[in-house]
């Protein structure tokens, strides 16, 4: 089952986290800072540890040079 998240990432946080807020958004904090792709691919890596999947599964649609993404998922049925 796909699912799509709209994600506002916060990059170079303290700690990591992924939270689900009231209207239904994303908010990432991910260690890595925006360079190179860095803090993309702390995305994948911690969505796919939120929801156990693979990091293969974790595919950002829109967004990849902007905090506001749009991030689809392939969760298991």
């Amino acid at each position: 089952m796909k699912r799509r998240l709209e994600v506002q990432v916060k990059p170079n946080s303290k700690e990591s986290s992924f939270e689900e807020q009231a209207d239904g958004t994303w908010i990432a904090r991910v260690k890595a800072r925006p360079i190179d792709g860095k803090a993309n691919a702390a995305l994948i890596v911690l969505i796919a540890d939120h929801f156990r999947i693979r990091q293969a599964d974790v595919e950002i649609q829109r967004g990849n040079t902007s905090r506001r993404k749009c991030v689809e998922v392939e969760l298991p049925e």
